[in-house]
């Protein structure tokens, strides 16, 4: 189960932690520098039929069914198709510009180019941590898109998003990829320089809404009452209500360029874009857990659930079943739509969706009296979220159940007429490797983007991907044949710098029974920016955002390889590493030094650490508004909480 210390000293440092940040005078690595951005597009594909409000209609003439997860869907394998033929030229392109001394990259990819099986298949995973994730994975994207200026430059890394086949995400990081895709899979850079002013503007709260030029406090007030009446014509409707529906809703004014939040934005709606449909981008998946009715913590072999363009679903042996997530809403039962039900179509909101990775509520009903916020919203907080816990609202509501009365014997679910889903990272899982470890998908390096709160600090230490490891090796089986390399305790993580500069694990695939994925562990630390920001800072300046995302680009590529020159040609070794091995190729060794300098060699170092506080590895930027991105980020949180919440106690 989720730790209820860790739970409580996290919670309490968000509402006291203090720093000071201050405006960039050096803009030069930053993706954006120098150039003026338009193409951010709204995408032509809010195809829900009636907004934010679910309908019933005619099913198509094969009427959708839960399918058993043992394989891939049909629809992902025939993209699959399409998509691995288009990784290979950034790939050769990519290994062309990293040069690895005494080895001709270009020439093996194009040797292996029509034996697809024998090339990389890459994955990308985006943890979870509020803005702060999706910030710093913002710029980790950048560093990684060889759209970007200046990312195919010497020292730079970008191609590798174009290489990549999956790509995932969770709570703050499944901001990032949601909000990427609901907008034509556009580019970071073009994000942060919307000329609309319509996305990724943090300076005004989520809480507050979007300034829309008017006294801020009739803007807030217009923005509320828009979110409720979405929400409350779903519930007219027939379809339950959960927090995660307002939560959802706001935040789709910040990550989707479309009037009032792009309402009938679907997430079944990346399917039919033209430039996934033609194998242009990566996958993208976000991760929820389950949690069981009556259930309050999140145990370490919860049920996890992810989200991808065609299903909704889960490979764990609990559930072990996938149903179209296009049909959300619709009432399944035994796998089937009985004769006559209608189809719901316009349940799988984007945004809705991008929520209920996302959904910390069930923290504050924990917690709320380990803040510092004061004692008579904490009594209104408590009063609130105590009744609305015990109808288990404080969660992502996906009644119908589409699960209802599938594989009985196994899921704690099948029983009940609500499937209710959490952020994916309270089991503690914060990176979503779990669908990118599944034998199914063959991926064989995962470039892990962890940008966590685990220390006293807000610095990741690794716990997530003990996590993974540790559910790996649970004995219930939840694992259910996926192999994940050795990780050391968290304390080893600090003592030996692990989470100071990437780490590789999993480097001697013969240490494991069954093939298992290289796992490149990035971990956010301040090169240019202290970028431990809490977790619930609910705005940004824009010059703190932009530091940000800097910050990010820079520990993508260790400073643009002024930390470590090599860095990029051990990218590509991470790259080939497994593709070598299947290969029969002897291993460069320039790849060999990499893997020497980067790989974890088992050695453990499990005393306790003292205070960790790194220091810079770049030349800080100064901004101002520091004080803005710290300890009021609770206070913001429960203020919102108590709007929608009031919003479904009173509506």
């Amino acid at each position: 189960m989720v730790s209820l210390h860790h739970t409580i000293r996290f919670l309490a440092l968000v509402a006291s932690c203090h720093a000071s940040l201050v405006i960039p005078r050096e803009r030069s690595n930053t993706p954006e520098a120098g150039a003026t951005f338009n193409n951010l597009q709204i995408r032509a594909l809010p195809n829900a039929p009636n907004g934010y409000t679910p309908e019933r209609l005619d099913c198509p003439s094969t009427r959708p069914t839960v399918r058993n997860a043992g394989d891939l869907s049909d629809s992902e394998k025939q993209w699959l198709d399409t998509r691995l033929g288009k990784t290979i030229d950034p790939m050769r392109d990519l290994l062309q510009r990293i040069n690895i001394p005494s080895f001709d990259g270009p020439s093996y990819i194009t040797t292996n180019e029509n034996n697809r099986s024998a090339l990389p298949n890459i994955g990308i995973a985006m943890s979870g941590g509020g803005y702060r994730a999706l910030l710093n994975g913002a710029g980790v994207i950048a560093a990684f898109d060889g759209r970007e200026q200046n990312a195919t430059s010497p020292g730079h890394i970008g191609g590798l998003l174009q290489s990549a086949t999956y790509l995932s995400g969770l709570s703050g990081g499944g901001w990032l990829v949601g909000s990427l895709f609901m907008n034509n899979f556009t580019t970071v850079s073009d994000s942060l320089n919307d000329p609309s002013n319509t996305i990724w503007q943090l300076d005004q709260s989520i809480f507050e809404g979007p300034d829309m030029g008017k006294i801020q406090l009739l803007d807030t007030a217009d923005y509320f009452k828009t979110i409720q009446n979405q929400v409350t014509d779903k519930r007219d409707a027939g379809f339950n209500r959960s927090v995660t529906d307002y939560w959802g809703r706001a935040l789709s004014f910040q990550l989707i360029n479309a009037t009032d939040g792009g309402p009938a934005y679907t997430w079944s709606s990346i399917a039919l874009a033209d430039n996934f449909k033609q194998g242009d981008t990566p996958f993208p998946v976000l991760v929820a857990d389950g949690r069981a009715p009556g259930e309050l913590l999140i145990s370490g072999n919860t049920t996890v659930y992810e989200f991808n363009p065609f299903e909704l679903g889960t490979w764990d042996p609990t559930t072990y079943g996938f149903v179209p997530v296009e049909f959300l809403g619709s009432n399944f039962s035994n796998g089937e739509l009985a004769p006559g039900v209608q189809c719901v179509r316009g349940f799988d909101n984007a945004g809705f969706i991008m929520g209920t990775s996302s959904s910390l509520f069930n923290q504050f009903l924990l917690n709320v009296n380990t803040t510092s916020i004061p004692s008579f919203a904490k009594d209104f907080i408590t009063d609130i979220l105590t009744s609305i816990g015990q109808d288990n609202n404080d969660i992502a509501d996906y009644t119908p159940n589409p699960f209802y009365g599938y594989q009985n014997s196994t899921s704690r679910n099948a029983q009940s007429g609500r499937l209710t889903l959490v952020d994916g990272g309270e089991d503690l899982q914060n990176i979503p490797l779990h669908p990118l470890i599944q034998p199914n998908r063959q991926v064989d390096v995962i470039f892990a983007v962890d940008s966590s709160a685990d220390t006293d600090n807000v610095w990741p230490n690794g716990t997530s991907l003990v996590a993974t490891y540790q559910r790996n090796l649970n004995s219930s089986g939840i694992g259910n044949g996926t192999s994940f390399p050795s990780i050391p305790d968290t304390n080893t993580f600090v003592n030996l710098g692990l989470n100071t500069r990437p780490t590789f694990f999993g480097c001697n695939s013969s240490n494991t029974s069954s093939m298992t994925p290289l796992i490149v562990y990035i971990p956010n630390h301040p090169y240019v920016f202290q970028s431990n920001v809490t977790t619930f800072t609910a705005s940004y300046n824009t010059s703190a955002r932009n530091a940000m995302v800097q910050n990010g680009y820079n520990v993508a590529t260790m400073g643009n390889a002024t930390v470590d020159p090599q860095w990029p040609v051990c990218v590509g070794c991470a790259i080939l590493s497994r593709s070598l091995e299947r290969t029969e190729t002897q291993v460069p060794r320039a790849c060999e030094e990499c893997f020497e300098r980067y790989c974890w060699d088992g050695t453990t170092n499990s005393t306790r650490p003292g205070p960790y506080e790194p220091p810079f590895k770049g030349q800080a930027l100064l901004i101002s508004g520091a004080a803005d991105l710290r300890g009021n980020g609770l206070v913001a949180v429960a203020a919102a909480v108590v709007v929608a919440l009031m919003m479904v106690v009173v509506i």
